[in-house]
């Protein structure tokens, strides 16, 4: 499974540095938080570090008000829930997109989807006319993704899931854009239910011959695996590791006013803040959160060197990097040979971070809101969902869908 950059506020030097190191990579641009010049201009850079490219047209809420995304000239000058969907505004959005795209030379169309609060007959009529006017302005299915945008509550209902699984069934575009918005908001989610569902979503595209990227992922989505999923994608601050609707309606810079530096331990799965990498090394457990072989520790040495963690001066930028860095090595890692031995991978996964979890928890050190310790459960219950229900063609398909 690949991991692509979901591209955010200010993510231009990380998106370069990275690119630089890795050799290649995927990038998702962001219209809200790029100019038209800026996605042009930037575009050129990716490609220039052996990048490829794809655009999210963050038509999610077509009544935003947000202005750097109503600026781009593909969104519509002034949506009426009715005309557009009956007149020529559509197959207009579509045509900008096409030329969008093909400026940039991205490597296939996200198609817009909007956010859907449940899987009603009439959104699926919205998506299915997407998908339509998609054709008809000349952007081939074989090179296409849909978007597919849920809120927390559909995702909830496993008559939802059904419904949406049946209702695209015909769709023609060659991939699935999913977009899941958490229960609550939440970074992490505690929920198996909503688990299951994005699994059975994704298990269930993938069974169809169709690529399936998660977008807006954080390292919980290392269980899209088991679905067989293509890829996920994931940036530096938390509304490009979650879905919060409001940042594409609203200005919304809640990670400007809440900045902290945060570092991931990815043998526990958790962040923590840097005070607490000051309790675990006075309690004798800092080595338990240093990222061992395959993971690089050029951003993180500093706080494994015997000095004060908080005293080394590790940056957010070191934190960003690092995460990211962490997170390709771990969704690369996380697509075994058969569907058994990556759900084996997994399980060990959660249980070596349950045990990592535990000694520090014992001495008070905690993830707070990014600490995945009430989440191991869920995600096994996750799991143990996905082998019954799909797990038998799911191993029949398995070299299919990993090749």
């Amino acid at each position: 499974m690949e991991l692509a950059l979901q591209f955010g506020w200010g993510m231009m030097g990380h998106t370069r540095s990275l690119l630089r190191e890795w050799g290649s990579g995927t990038v998702i641009l962001s219209p809200r938080d790029l100019s038209d010049d800026q996605l042009r201009r930037f575009s050129k850079d990716v490609r220039k570090l052996n990048g490829e490219l794809l655009v999210d047209p963050q038509f999610y809420l077509p009544h935003s008000h947000h202005h750097r995304l109503v600026a781009h000239e593909y969104w519509p000058d002034d949506y009426d829930s009715v005309v557009f969907w009956s007149g020529s505004e559509l197959e207009a959005l579509l045509t900008r997109l096409h030329d969008l795209n093909r400026d940039l030379d991205t490597k296939a169309t996200l198609l817009p989807g909007l956010h859907g609060s449940s899987v009603s007959s009439d959104w699926l009529i919205q998506q299915q006319a997407i998908l339509e006017g998609a054709e008809r302005v000349g952007i081939p299915p074989e090179d296409s993704f849909a978007t597919v945008a849920l809120s927390d509550t559909a995702l909830l209902s496993d008559a939802n899931v059904e419904d949406l699984l049946e209702g695209s069934r015909d769709w023609s575009p060659h991939g699935v854009y999913l977009i899941c918005e958490h229960p609550q908001g939440d970074y992490l989610v505690d929920n198996p239910t909503w688990l299951a569902n994005q699994l059975d979503l994704i298990a269930g595209w993938r069974l169809r011959g169709k690529q399936v990227v998660v977008g807006y992922s954080n390292h919980q989505n290392l269980l899209a695996a088991a679905a067989g999923a293509t890829a996920i994608a994931s940036g530096t601050w938390m509304n490009v590791r979650s879905f919060p609707p409001d940042k594409f309606r609203v200005q919304y810079e809640e990670e400007i006013r809440r900045r902290t530096t945060w570092y991931y331990a990815p043998a526990a799965l958790s962040e923590f803040k840097i005070p607490y990498l000051d309790i675990a090394a006075r309690q004798s457990l800092l080595a338990d959160l240093k990222p061992d072989h395959p993971f690089p520790q050029s951003h993180t040495a500093p706080l494994f060197s015997g000095a004060q963690p908080s005293a080394t001066g590790f940056s957010e930028r070191d934190a960003f990097r690092h995460y990211l860095q962490c997170l390709r090595i771990q969704s690369e890692a996380a697509t075994d040979l058969s569907f058994d031995r990556t759900l084996d991978g997994l399980q060990s996964t959660l249980d070596n971070a349950e045990r990592v979890l535990d000694g520090l928890h014992a001495v008070g050190v905690s993830g707070q809101g990014r600490d995945f310790g009430d989440c191991i459960g869920p995600c096994r219950a996750a799991i143990g969902v996905l082998k019954t229900t799909r797990g038998p063609v799911l191993r029949r398909e398995w070299r299919n869908l990993t090749t």
